[in-house]
């Protein structure tokens, strides 16, 4: 269970209090003899944010209604991270074999447990419909493997379908799965889809859900909330076409953005239920039991990556910092800065906030590529060399989806709680990855394989 925590103290207080207890106790710091790199998890700010999840939702729900919020593992694929929602009320929702394999290891039962993916292999489905996890298919090809599995081997395992309700993009066009022409689902509104939708879950009796997930950075929640009336008007139809509730349970995603310019949470999971009322009260009155499959919403606001300035330079009288934390933490950003920006905090080598006057800068990774840059011309104070920058609101796919350019190191996680008398305690989460583990996954054993 969690530590007692100073409930009295913010999470930017929590923060700037854990980057100097991470450089007084050796984690990270600005000497040679210190980690250049580190990251850290807020523990009681994640518990707020499943608390805050959980509550929005059982305040409006119908009594007695089944609920289930799985947290989508690709958001931040750490089993201690996983453990700790579990312990919160939460399940899982997992995208391959590899997410799969660390719900179980965190010990989250198949029936808390939901398979998503465009791409699911029969002996992936076959293993799911074994365990007795919901199984939400993607596609006709798909729901065509099912029928023979299920005829060899009936299962209890719930079994749903994703519905793309083509609504339209958000701002972020890579992200936005509910297009007219997304991946994912059975297209709503292509010519003849609906009637085939109904008549393929009359079909199949044991097709007893849908599924909708078109919310994600950039989506706005009138545009989410859309699609969740969709799906809800769906299941309406096939059910009155049945005579009976052959559809019981909505699983409507997650995808709710993440603020990334300020500490601000915001939206909401409250907001965010408010919107839901307001375009599909229904929703709410126990016709349906409901699934949820939020990521980033719930861990990102919690992560901090901590690296060490090593050098600074100034190059076409631009002011640049070099530190350790790049494209092989915040990839997108690197990739994609204009939709994805992210705030750098300026510590000196104590890790206590720099003040002074600010100088625009540059701040830049240490991988051999000239995009690797998490801020260009950003106001900060000067940084030099040994002060330590800090990327806020990276607790989900940052740098627990490492992207390995250059071969740099994954580094150390470390949850952190603070007590009441505001000492800081850390507990490993993920070890720094050692420079033998690089070398044993590029095929070291192998090496004369080639020859």
């Amino acid at each position: 269970m969690a530590a007692h925590t100073d409930v009295g103290e913010d999470a930017a207080a929590r923060r700037d209090r854990a980057v100097r207890a991470a450089v007084e106790q050796g984690l990270v710091g600005g000497t040679d003899a210190a980690e250049p790199l580190t990251c850290l998890l807020d523990t009681a700010g994640i518990r707020a944010s499943a608390a805050a999840l959980t509550s929005a939702f059982a305040a409006v729900l119908a009594p007695g209604t089944p609920v289930l919020h799985a947290f989508a593992v690709k958001a931040a694929p750490l089993v201690p991270v996983l453990r700790l929602l579990a312990d919160a009320g939460l399940g899982c929702e997992v995208a391959s074999p590899g997410e799969l394999a660390l719900a179980r290891a965190a010990g989250v039962p198949a029936g808390r447990t939901v398979l998503d993916s465009p791409a699911k292999t029969a002996a992936e489905l076959r293993e799911a419909l074994t365990l007795g996890i919901a199984v939400n298919a993607d596609n006709p090809q798909e729901l065509e493997r099912l029928d023979a599995l299920l005829a060899a081997a009936p299962t209890t395992a719930p079994i749903g379908l994703r519905i793309n309700p083509q609504t339209g993009a958000g701002a972020i066009d890579a992200l936005s799965t509910a297009t007219a022409t997304s991946k994912f689902g059975v297209a709503l509104r292509d010519p003849g889809a609906r009637a085939w939708l109904v008549r393929a879950c009359l079909d199949r009796p044991w097709l007893t859900r849908l599924h909708i997930h078109s919310g994600s950075q950039g989506v706005p929640l009138a545009l989410m909330a859309e699609g969740v009336r969709e799906l809800h008007a769906l299941a309406e139809e096939i059910n009155a076409a049945a005579g009976r509730r052959q559809v019981d349970t909505l699983d409507i995603g997650g995808g709710l953005p993440v603020n990334f310019t300020s500490d601000e949470e915001t939206p909401t999971f409250a907001q965010y239920v408010a919107a839901l009322r307001e375009a599909v009260p229904a929703l709410f009155d126990g016709s349906y039991g409901l699934v949820t499959e939020f990521g980033r919403a719930l861990l990102a606001k919690h992560g901090l990556v901590l690296a060490r300035v090593e050098y600074t330079k100034t190059s076409g009288s631009r002011p640049i910092a070099l530190t350790h934390a790049g494209v092989q933490l915040a990839t997108r950003t690197a990739y994609a800065p204009a939709a994805w920006p992210v705030r750098i905090l300026a510590y000196d080598a104590k890790g206590v906030p720099k003040s002074g006057d600010v100088v625009a800068q540059d701040v830049a990774g240490p991988a051999c590529f000239a995009g690797d840059l998490l801020a260009v011309g950003r106001e900060l104070p000067r940084l030099a060399p040994g002060d330590l920058i800090g990327v806020p609101d990276t607790g989900a796919y940052f740098f627990t989806a490492h992207y390995g350019y250059n071969s740099l190191p994954r580094p150390a996680v470390h949850g952190f709680t603070v007590g009441p008398g505001g000492e800081v305690r850390f507990r490993l989460a993920r070890p720094a990855q050692s420079l033998s583990a690089i070398v044993a996954e590029a095929g070291g054993a192998l090496g004369d394989a080639l020859l």
